[in-house]
């Protein structure tokens, strides 16, 4: 065995540590665990923060932090799962937002910092440790990388643009008879 490099092990504890964090944000969405809303309580908060269809928007985040988190933290399709996650939190980041940048005033700060950890992780590759290397990288080609950025971020942009666009609209005035 050789000595373990020190790039690929820091690779390595950035990506299990991000992963699980992102896995167990997730799962709150998802399953109610660790205090979370479960499905139910996550569609009814995504309704009360403008994004449409509620439970969609509440699956497709879950899935994007709980999913892409696992597959970080494995080094597994590691692309994919980085622009995942990143998409997810570009959506915590919009609502956020409105409260600047700090996360003791319910700024974005940890949502941002998450999303671009996720996406230097997907853009740099699980390293040597992980599933990707193992499998000869079969899911982490150089278009994969691509396709994954560029889907994930057209889709970040049209779920929060669809919020926005909802929030500013202005209320429909009762038909008066």
């Amino acid at each position: 065995m050789g000595c373990l490099n020190r790039r690929d092990l820091g690779l390595l504890v950035l990506r299990v540590g991000t992963g699980a964090v992102l896995a167990a944000h997730g799962s709150q969405k998802l399953a109610g665990w660790f205090g979370g809303g479960g499905i139910e309580g996550t569609t009814a908060a995504m309704e009360a923060m403008g994004f449409h269809p509620p439970k969609h928007s509440a699956i497709a985040a879950g899935l994007g932090e709980a999913g892409g988190g696992v597959l970080l933290a494995l080094g597994l399709a590691t692309p994919a799962a980085g622009a995942a996650a990143a998409g997810a939190m570009a959506g915590a980041v919009a609502v956020h937002a409105p409260a600047g940048f700090f996360a003791q005033g319910g700024g974005y700060e940890y949502p941002a910092f998450l999303g671009f950890t996720a996406a230097a992780i997907g853009l740099t590759g699980p390293g040597r440790y992980s599933v990707d290397h193992a499998t000869r990288h079969a899911f982490d080609q150089p278009w994969m990388v691509a396709l994954a950025f560029v889907g994930s971020a057209a889709a970040a942009v049209a779920v929060v643009g669809k919020r926005a666009k909802g929030q500013t609209a202005e209320p429909e005035e009762p038909d008066d008879f």
